[in-house]
């Protein structure tokens, strides 16, 4: 299956809900490879690469993120593969 990669932003209430933590566990558990981090605007900038279908489902979820979180938008276009390895929270 085609490897891709998504970079964007996820906008709401995203921040002080466990969103990162939430998204590294999702990330890991669909094995995909990237990063997330809080925006000091209070967005998550994401970004993540790996199978189309297991990228596909982690999107999916960032539309609703955890249940303490609420989205209001998510932001994401596809870019060139990053050749990242592993699944970080930065700070």
């Amino acid at each position: 299956m085609a490897r891709i990669c998504k970079h964007g932003y996820v906008s709401g209430r995203v921040q002080g809900v466990g969103f990162r933590q939430a998204t590294a566990e999702q990330a890991e558990h669909l094995g995909l490879d990237g990063w997330v981090r809080n925006m000091e605007d209070g967005r998550v900038e994401v970004l993540f690469e790996g199978d189309e279908a297991a990228v596909t489902e982690l999107a999916s979820w960032l539309g609703r993120g955890p249940q303490a979180a609420e989205v209001t938008v998510l932001e994401l276009q596809e870019l060139a593969l990053q050749g990242i390895a592993g699944f970080i929270v930065r700070r």
